[in-house]
């Protein structure tokens, strides 16, 4: 597994520039095989030491967890559409982003506590929201152009820093297209 490179800003849209951590776009993408789970985290760990994003509370550990449980839901819910995952790594001013993508068209969504307490499995979504949520972030799905779908969790980098909801500079979700062209960045394929 290898992180294939930095995207840079849109052109004109260049995020103000501060003492922060490394600001920008990675992606990489893995066999959908159980064993992707722990070499997508360990990758994951790995950037996010190298960008300086470290020492700040429960944020890695956080984001580090939110990859396991999206990486291990492909793993086990998409693979037989999906041989190819994509994950991505997103830092921006003041704030992470991890997304995985797959090629399954179903979009999950959390268990609900109250409904589903028979079930012993199923809560991965249901953690990654609430850690999105208690940390002052944000999670969802996004369908993609081929059909697919990216699950996606952005964390701000301090707890006073909530995510934010929009705009040319802070917008979380990837960029939407014209009709007939690619949406977005899409986890680059080795």
């Amino acid at each position: 597994m290898e992180i294939v490179g930095r995207v840079p800003s849109e052109p004109g849209h260049a995020p103000p520039r501060g003492p922060a951590v490394g600001e920008g776009v990675w992606r990489f993408t893995a066999p959908a095989l159980e064993s992707s789970v722990p070499q997508a985290r360990h990758a994951v760990r790995d950037l996010l030491a190298h960008q300086g994003v470290s020492g700040q509370g429960d944020l890695v550990p956080n984001l580090l967890l939110i990859v396991s449980e999206l990486v291990t839901n492909a793993v086990r819910h998409a693979a037989l559409l999906s041989p190819q995952i994509g994950v991505e790594v997103s830092i921006g001013r003041g704030w992470v982003r991890v997304a995985v993508e797959d090629n399954h068209p179903y979009r999950p969504r959390p268990l609900e506590l109250e409904a589903d307490q028979g079930r012993t499995g199923g809560r991965g979504l249901l953690l990654v929201q609430a850690i999105a949520e208690e940390s002052g972030g944000r999670y969802d799905v996004d369908h993609t152009a081929s059909g697919g779908k990216t699950v996606w969790a952005a964390l701000p980098l301090t707890s006073a820093a909530p995510v934010p909801d929009g705009g040319p500079l802070t917008s979380l979700r990837p960029p939407r297209s014209a009709p007939g062209s690619p949406a977005g960045p899409r986890p680059a394929r080795s």
